[in-house]
């Protein structure tokens, strides 16, 4: 159960920070994870983990119904 919690929370983390980044992209046409981390494969890295993290969040909640 601790697992399964820990993991909801670092999901939803995650999925709020892509979301206030994709908020900056749109009013401002900055992105922030590309201002930290520049181009290149932990850029990629970052959102593939955010949109798995958004991805499971969509299962749980649809499991959990």
């Amino acid at each position: 159960m601790m697992k399964e919690k820990t993991m909801y929370e670092v999901a939803e983390t995650l999925l709020i920070i892509g979301g206030l980044n994709w908020g900056l992209v749109g009013a401002f046409n900055w992105n922030l994870v590309t201002a930290l981390l520049g181009t290149g494969i932990l850029t990629t890295i970052v959102y593939v983990v955010v949109g798995l993290s958004a991805l499971w969040l969509a299962w749980y909640k649809w499991l959990k119904k």
